[in-house]
């Protein structure tokens, strides 16, 4: 549905749930501040949307990336499911507009990154951006 296509060679990309941990260390590593999401949009499809928020290996649970790659390898997500907001959000401009479901999502997501969502993608259109922290 949001054209997942690699632009060099055309292939088809594989798409998965928001990876909390993994953008949590991403965010850690990286010194990062900020983030954008894309595609928001194409979440309006859907009843509930899932975020992994730990992984399991071998019974145990992580809630952040295991500190040995062997066990990294054999880590299954775990995840939790926020409902939907099923309507187009492509016309929203700013998060106020947003539906509540869809702010609760980004608000989720920045709190398992420790990250704030700066951008938020909602169209294809080079307008279809919400700018919520630069001005």
């Amino acid at each position: 549905e949001g054209y997942e296509y690699g632009v060099t060679t055309g292939r088809r990309r594989r798409c998965g749930w928001f990876d909390g941990p993994i953008a949590n260390y991403a965010s850690c590593v990286n010194g990062l501040t900020d983030i954008a999401v894309t595609k928001l949009d194409v979440l309006s499809a859907f009843d509930t949307i899932k975020v992994c928020v730990a992984y399991d290996v071998d019974g145990e649970r992580y809630t952040s990336v295991p500190e040995h790659q062997v066990r990294f390898e054999h880590a299954k997500p775990i995840y939790e499911e926020l409902p939907g907001w099923k309507c187009d959000i492509t016309g929203c401009r700013s998060f106020d507009e947003l539906p509540q479901e869809a702010q609760g999502y980004v608000a989720f997501i920045e709190d398992l990154a420790h990250t704030r969502v700066t951008f938020i993608g909602v169209g294809a259109g080079r307008e279809q951006i919400i700018n919520r922290f630069w001005k």
